[in-house]
């Protein structure tokens, strides 16, 4: 946390604003599941500025692709608390590990563009966060999914750029919950990218 947080974030961005308000509005009893727009390898420690355990006295758990964990790389996302998954063919051990997160009431993140996407093309969401977030609430758990919006001053983050994180309005799931994952990730992308603008715009883009 400090070289994330105390050195490296305070050092090479100038500005950090954190757009939170709706936040206030999860439910104590709802297991939570961040799902951020992915813009840039600093997404991560923006989101740990934002809800990490400084804040809500818990750690964020990220979901990643497992080719971000290899190397130097691997060892030092591993330490913020990433763990990979094959998107091509996820194991049920690593299922199993995200599900336990979300029942255990940690905050997971999941990244539904599936990848950086630093252009903010349309891509169709991942389906892996409506399916966990399906199998909690069938246990009784009900989940909130928090979109989250991430812009930079710039397309690609230099040093002393502006950086800004929106929450979005969440989505709450339960039992009850029944719509399409079709419908589902439609509702979820329109809400990321809402918050997106107002992202975009405290960065002056």
């Amino acid at each position: 946390m400090f070289v994330t947080q105390d050195l490296a974030m305070k050092l090479y961005f100038s500005e950090i604003k954190i757009i939170k308000e709706t936040v206030f509005f999860i439910p104590d009893n709802s297991s939570i599941i961040l799902a951020p727009t992915h813009r840039s390898r600093w997404d991560g420690l923006l989101l740990i500025k934002a809800m990490g355990r400084r804040v809500t006295k818990k750690d964020c758990r990220f979901m990643v692709t497992k080719s971000e964990m290899k190397g130097l790389q691997g060892w030092f996302l591993k330490r913020l608390g990433c763990f990979s998954i094959n998107q091509l063919s996820p194991s049920l051990s690593v299922l199993r590990y995200a599900l336990n997160l979300i029942l255990k009431k940690e905050q997971l993140v999941v990244f539904p563009e599936g990848k950086i996407n630093k252009y903010g093309e349309k891509l169709a969401l991942k389906e892996g966060l409506f399916r966990l977030a399906k199998l909690a609430t069938k246990k009784s758990i009900p989940v909130t999914v928090v979109p989250i919006g991430i812009a930079y001053s710039n397309v690609s983050p230099g040093l002393f750029d502006k950086a800004s994180l929106c929450f979005g309005e969440p989505i709450y799931m339960n039992e009850n919950f029944n719509i399409s994952i079709e419908e589902f990730n439609k509702a979820l992308n329109e809400k990321m990218l809402n918050a997106e603008k107002i992202a975009l715009k405290i960065v002056g883009r």
